[in-house]
């Protein structure tokens, strides 16, 4: 049975034109074609990925934090508490007003203080801005090392400047070296992505980037065992061209260079309104549409390729609101923060602030309260066995 669905699966009529089959791709005279077991090496290449980027945040993005002076700032960790943490970590993490009336009964807390308790075991959740920073410089580091090898595959070639040629001989293509690493590391480091996303940063478009990191995969994937190599290598450039530009103003953010972040981010609003939405769909998306049918009628394959365009294309639109809804945020002068950033990721300064100076009052009044054995530090007493001691 495996073997009959295997057999439909790479059913030549599914996925080629009907006057192709899969031996006019295969490798011939001399000719380098592209194979789907080559694919087989993207996972182990992944996982190595996965291997670099971890060393890479130890040894090199940890160090330019400190150079950067990245600071975290303080957070109050909430009191060990049964009954309000099985509510966080079993219903929901924002409680409503009624939630909150019955827990304060429950647990002996005030409304007040059961609000304090889940804003600062919501806070302990959030990632930390190193690990935030640290991120942001491997995928920037990345994207850039991808988008100049990326030009340099494609910047020689014919079809970069005349895009009839992209399917000039098809489907007997020779595949270049340079097309096959290309390939190879985008696909791997696209899995790497996908198998760390459940521990990356999460923002409010999580979901989106989940089908974005499928879309990328099923589309390099299957632009490789069908050929459409020519057309694979100008998306994944068009792609890599501001993605570093965006990962780059999140890094100077972090460290606190508002406006060389906020330079860099109209520099990659620019460019990726440009790329996404002009030069993709009105480019990119008419050479695999309607060139191609100069050649053969639509088939299968023709469909499939072009709806996971199409998702990637809405996906971009979606995008790309976010971003014109951030840059209008910096023309009018207010904050500019990243609009995927749930609530979960927003500091509440002032919040934050009150609790940091109710604490040291508490603090700095139990520490001046008299008693039997003396001044106390931290809240507990200090022994005098004829020692100097200096309370933290």
């Amino acid at each position: 049975m495996f073997q009959t669905l295997c057999n439909y699966f790479w059913w030549d009529r599914l996925w080629l034109p009907s006057n192709l089959t899969w031996a006019d791709i295969e490798v011939s005279d001399g000719r380098v074609a592209p194979q789907s077991r080559d694919l087989y090496i993207t996972i182990p290449l992944a996982f190595l990925f996965l291997i670099i980027r971890h060393l890479f945040e130890i040894y090199v993005a940890t160090p330019l934090a400190g150079l950067l002076n990245v600071k975290e700032k303080v957070r109050l960790k909430a009191t060990p508490n049964p009954v309000l943490e099985k509510f966080y970590t079993a219903s929901c993490k924002h409680p409503k007003q009624a939630d909150i009336e019955g827990l304060s009964k429950k647990s002996g807390c005030n409304p007040r203080q059961v609000e304090r308790w889940f804003r600062r075991r919501r806070n302990q959740d959030r990632p930390s801005l190193l690990k935030k920073f640290r991120e942001s410089s491997w995928r920037f580091t990345f994207y850039l090392l991808a988008f100049i090898a990326g030009t340099a595959v494609i910047a020689d070639k014919p079809w970069f400047y005349n895009l009839r040629l992209v399917w000039e001989g098809y489907p007997t293509q020779n595949l270049l070296p340079s097309q096959y690493w290309y390939y190879m590391i985008e696909l791997s480091f696209y899995w790497s992505l996908l198998f760390s996303i459940a521990s990356d940063v999460k923002r409010k478009d999580f979901k989106e980037q989940v089908i974005h990191h499928v879309a990328t995969i099923v589309l390099i994937s299957f632009s490789w065992f069908t050929n459409y190599i020519r057309a694979g290598t100008l998306i994944m450039a068009l792609h890599d061209s501001s993605d570093f530009l965006l990962e780059s103003a999140k890094m100077f953010n972090y460290a606190g260079w508002k406006n060389m972040s906020n330079n860099i981010f109209i520099v990659f609003a620019t460019i990726f309104i440009v790329t996404r939405l002009i030069i993709l769909p009105f480019w990119i998306l008419h050479c695999t549409m309607v060139y191609p049918l100069e050649m053969y009628p639509p088939f299968f394959g023709y469909y499939f390729f072009n709806l996971m365009m199409v998702i990637l294309q809405s996906l971009h639109i979606f995008w790309a609101y976010l971003i014109i809804r951030m840059a209008q945020k910096f023309i009018t002068g207010k904050v500019v923060e990243d609009e995927r950033s749930d609530r979960d990721e927003t500091d509440n300064t002032g919040e934050e602030e009150e609790e940091l100076e109710e604490e040291r009052a508490a603090s700095v009044a139990t520490s001046a309260a008299p008693t039997k054995n003396g001044p106390l530090s931290n809240g507990h007493p200090v022994l005098n066995n004829n020692h100097r001691m200096k309370a933290d």
